[in-house]
């Protein structure tokens, strides 16, 4: 039963919009990389992708354990959006690994050298 009501600051509101678009951005890179035959580079921009990722899931995670605690807040549509954001995130990683595992056949096929 959910016994005290809390603000979520903008901050961590834009703070996941942000992160999570600073690391979709990474994973759209990693996949033009591995386009190239730079796989490396992909997989650099991977882990930077990860790392960004997993900032943001943090502060999904503080809302998460907050509300466990008996601790909600009023949802609006700017927290909404910022869910959306991880949600879609979270999809191009998972779908990526796919993606990347595909262009490198691709790249095989093709002769492409890393370069």
């Amino acid at each position: 039963m959910v016994s005290e009501t809390i603000e979520i600051s903008p901050e961590d509101i834009f703070g996941l919009i942000a992160l999570s678009g600073d690391a979709k951005a990474s994973y759209h890179q990693a996949m033009l990389l591995m386009q190239e035959g730079k796989k490396e580079e992909a997989e650099a921009a991977v882990v930077a992708g990860d790392a960004t990722l997993k900032e943001a899931h943090a502060i999904q995670t503080k809302f998460v354990t907050l509300e466990a605690q008996g601790k909600s807040a009023t949802v609006g549509v700017l927290m909404v959006h910022a869910q959306d954001h991880l949600m879609n995130t979270i999809l191009v990683k998972e779908m990526l690994g796919y993606m990347m595992n595909m262009q490198n056949e691709i790249n095989e096929l093709k002769g492409m050298d890393q370069q």
